[in-house]
């Protein structure tokens, strides 16, 4: 099935460029010009990945990247960002953003980057088995349980809601329980291309994590910070 990209940018060469090359890949490519437009199409027409320009005129980038998560659309998105501009990468991925990309960018790039974060989305959501009698995958930890096939976790049996990029973190944490990750290594692994030793996705990432599964994110009991090291999944015993 065609996946279906929606591009939100003001630029009209840059957004020409980047339907064109999309196109070529073999993707369906909706297009918006500013963020009132993206933001209805977001929601009207469920692409299977964004593109989407942090600066944008009627409402910003950032403003529909924190509506479409507040309204629980986990749909990927690629932030478009000043090269220059770290804050504004950061405060794009602290909204739910899976991935940014810096101007100016290469239509190789473009493309690459849309694959890589659909491929890894999609190993994360909608994993099924193979064969009738394979047991279905679940991670426990104490009140958490996790179910990658399903892109489902519930604590206490409540259902908590995750971007694809929070979950895959998530599930790579969880199944290597115990041990202890750099910041590079869960790059590696859950990013899978380089990002330039950029480790602060990852912090953010974490964060985002910890908010929505431990009980007090100052003294976290599922997901531990190794001070030089990394991170470590550690949590309550399996259930």
């Amino acid at each position: 099935m065609v996946k279906r990209i929606l591009v939100v940018d003001d630029e009209r060469p840059i957004l020409t460029l980047l339907e064109y090359n999309l196109k070529q890949a073999g993707y369906e490519v909706i297009t918006a010009a500013d963020g009132e437009e993206g933001l209805q199409k977001a929601e009207s027409e469920i692409p299977d990945l964004i593109v989407l320009d942090p600066m944008l005129p009627k409402l910003d980038g950032m403003d529909v990247c924190r509506t479409l998560r507040q309204k629980g659309v986990n749909t990927p998105i690629i932030m478009l960002t000043a090269k220059s501009d770290e804050l504004e990468k950061i405060l794009g991925l602290e909204l739910g953003a899976d991935d940014y990309m810096t101007k100016p960018f290469s239509p190789r790039e473009v493309v690459a980057r849309v694959k890589a974060v659909l491929r890894r989305s999609e190993s994360s959501a909608s994993g099924q088995p193979e064969e009738g009698e394979r047991k279905e995958a679940v991670y426990e930890s104490g009140p958490l349980k996790v179910y990658p096939e399903r892109f489902e976790a519930y604590k206490d049996g409540v259902s908590l809601e995750f971007t694809p990029k929070e979950f895959e973190l998530l599930v790579h944490m969880i199944s290597n329980r115990n041990r202890v990750m750099s910041r590079d290594q869960l790059l590696s692994a859950v990013w899978n291309y380089d990002f330039a030793g950029d480790t602060r996705i990852v912090d953010v990432h974490i964060s985002h994590l910890r908010d929505k599964i431990e009980e007090n994110t100052r003294r976290p009991v599922f997901i531990k910070t190794i001070r030089g090291t990394g991170y470590k999944f550690e949590g309550p015993p399996e259930g």
